[in-house]
């Protein structure tokens, strides 16, 4: 293909790929949501949860940045937590900000009442959005699904919600091992299943949020995640790549290229250019711009977009993205500028 007939699709599965592309593509982790006027215009009318359930709903948000920025893919508006409220596991926003989930996991009862049949047909939803957003986007946007990892999910369900520690996984892991490994057992199925469904319904690639990935140690990493992340994987047959992104685990880079992940997401505690020299060249790299970039000026984001564009010039395998979501604060200016900087690169 020349680079002149490149779309933004294809240049930004050929970089999943590791093939030669015109620039880097860009897309930005909730790249839809808060920072945008529009979303927030449609928040005072309806829930996040009721925006999530809605197929339509759903499309337009999931439109709006492409509509303003032009990225390379679109991320289909959802959330991590939809798995578990469809084993059972509901959540909701605390009015004080943190998710609080339905009741914890705490002993062979809590694990019972997960329920992993007929996790696909609870999230119907998601599948009707997929297929609106695929036909909206015509082929010239790539289009991304997600899901959270067993251990993300796992941390989020035996808490109960969101705390500032997310300790007593690890506790429950250590004292009941056998308990944690069927509630591992049971998200991992449910996971696959519910990828499975995005592929079909039209999804391009896959991510995985492992974001909890950097609490385990790189001795501990494949054992707790990584194995089930990569049965994940394996499940998926290489019908559409997988990009795994997980924080703060730069001294795990080789136990998540063990995962077989054909994309590793990074943040910004490695250098790109040593995770290249760390990684076997067939696997993609995304990331890694400071999201707080965003919340600066338009100059300083232009820098710091041209330093990392530079640093991995050269490189195929790479798709230009942050080191986690845009903030709530980001500045629309900032990004026009992000974008503006990947677009021009030559």
């Amino acid at each position: 293909m020349s680079d002149k007939t490149q779309t933004n699709r294809q240049r930004f599965l050929d970089a999943c790929a590791c093939q030669h592309v015109d620039r880097p593509p860009i897309w930005m982790m909730r790249q839809a949501g808060r920072s945008l006027p529009e979303y927030r215009e449609l928040k005072q009318k309806y829930s996040f949860v009721q925006m999530v359930q809605t197929p339509d709903l759903a499309t337009e948000v999931t439109m709006q940045p492409i509509r303003r920025f032009g990225f390379d893919a679109a991320v289909m508006f959802s959330d991590i937590l939809v798995i578990p409220e469809a084993m059972g596991q509901s959540y909701k926003f605390r009015d004080q900000g943190g998710i609080q989930m339905k009741f914890s996991i705490n002993n062979q009862q809590d694990v019972d009442r997960l329920n992993v049949d007929g996790v696909v047909e609870r999230l119907s939803y998601v599948s009707g959005a997929i297929s609106q957003i695929h036909k909206e986007l015509d082929g010239k946007t790539a289009l991304l699904g997600f899901a959270g990892s067993p251990w993300t999910l796992a941390n989020y369900m035996i808490e109960g919600g969101s705390t500032p520690e997310f300790a007593r996984a690890h506790q429950l892991r250590r004292a009941e091992p056998k308990l944690f490994e069927q509630l591992m057992s049971k998200l991992t199925r449910s996971i696959i299943d519910y990828l499975k469904m995005q592929v079909a319904a039209g999804v391009d690639a896959i991510q995985v949020f492992d974001s909890m990935g950097g609490m385990l140690s790189s001795g501990e990493y494949s054992e707790v995640s990584g194995r089930w992340i990569g049965e994940i994987i394996e499940s998926l047959d290489g019908i559409v790549p997988v990009i795994l992104f997980s924080r703060d685990t730069a001294g795990s880079l080789q136990e998540l290229v063990q995962t077989g992940a054909q994309v590793l997401g990074l943040d910004w505690s490695i250098r790109l250019s040593e995770a290249r020299s760390r990684v076997p060249s067939s696997i993609a790299l995304q990331g890694n711009l400071d999201p707080t970039v965003l919340t600066t000026t338009p100059e300083t984001a232009a820098r710091e977009t041209s330093r990392i564009l530079e640093e991995m010039r050269g490189n195929n395998g790479f798709i230009f993205n942050l080191g986690h979501g845009v903030p709530p604060d980001a500045k629309l200016e900032n990004i026009e500028s992000v974008v503006s900087v990947v677009k021009s690169f030559k």
